[in-house]
């Protein structure tokens, strides 16, 4: 069923495929993610790290799974010691690449560290990671919102925040909520996107593509107060 709900994640651009049909591939997700967030506070109230839960769609947790040579009989159960295999299989990250996470904070972009811990395990037939990372410089979180978002800039990977979003040792009076961006709108302007570049001839324009990821990003809003 995950699955399923997975491809229907992708089943409201329909419409706008069809209408673009001859633009590339390239620009809709092939992995899908569920994800979820624990907000980290520290003693003095402040924001101080995130830890984040990846739950992979089914199909790419397959492909995961058996490159490994793991559960071969298919029943989706490690055996002991097998999981151990699988923990950092995602943390393998190329100097700059962000985590396909953001945080935000009276508007600009605090700064997060590399992955300083990372497990993952194999539930249900899929790949479920987590990793924590901290704000390079803590925050105080009032009533400004400060913003986590999940999403792959190339949209080559679908993110859902419909995992749980929780507040560790928070203040009393901070809540997180989930805000989900308008697919209309969003298939709209990466349907226009991929018409700018419809027809190039420039076999290297895919690396020119604008960045889309954006328009798909969930994110969770964090605010403190009395």
């Amino acid at each position: 069923m995950k699955a399923l709900r997975a491809f229907c994640a992708v089943s409201w651009l329909a419409p706008a495929w069809v209408a673009a049909a001859s633009l590339p591939a390239f620009a809709h997700p092939h992995i899908f993610i569920d994800a979820g967030a624990t907000l980290v506070f520290d003693e003095e109230g402040r924001l101080g790290a995130v830890r984040i839960v990846w739950a992979y769609d089914s199909l790419f947790s397959l492909v995961v799974v058996e490159e490994r040579g793991l559960d071969p009989d298919f029943d989706g159960v490690l055996e002991p010691g097998e999981a151990e295999q699988l923990s950092g299989f995602d943390m393998n990250w190329i100097e700059g690449f962000a985590g396909d996470s953001y945080l935000l904070a009276g508007g600009a972009e605090v700064p997060l560290t590399r992955p300083l811990e990372y497990d993952a395990a194999y539930e249900e037939g899929r790949v479920v990671s987590t990793h924590l990372r901290a704000l390079e410089t803590r925050v105080a979180v009032g009533a400004e919102p400060v913003i986590l978002q999940i999403y792959d800039p190339t949209y080559y990977t679908s993110y859902e925040i419909d995992l749980p979003v929780r507040l560790e040792n928070a203040p009393e009076g901070c809540v997180a909520e989930v805000y989900v961006p308008d697919p209309e709108a969003a298939s709209e302007q990466l349907v226009a996107a991929l018409q700018e570049f419809a027809g190039s001839d420039d076999p290297l324009f895919e690396d020119d593509f604008p960045a889309v990821g954006d328009l798909f990003a969930h994110e969770v809003r964090v605010t403190c107060g009395p």
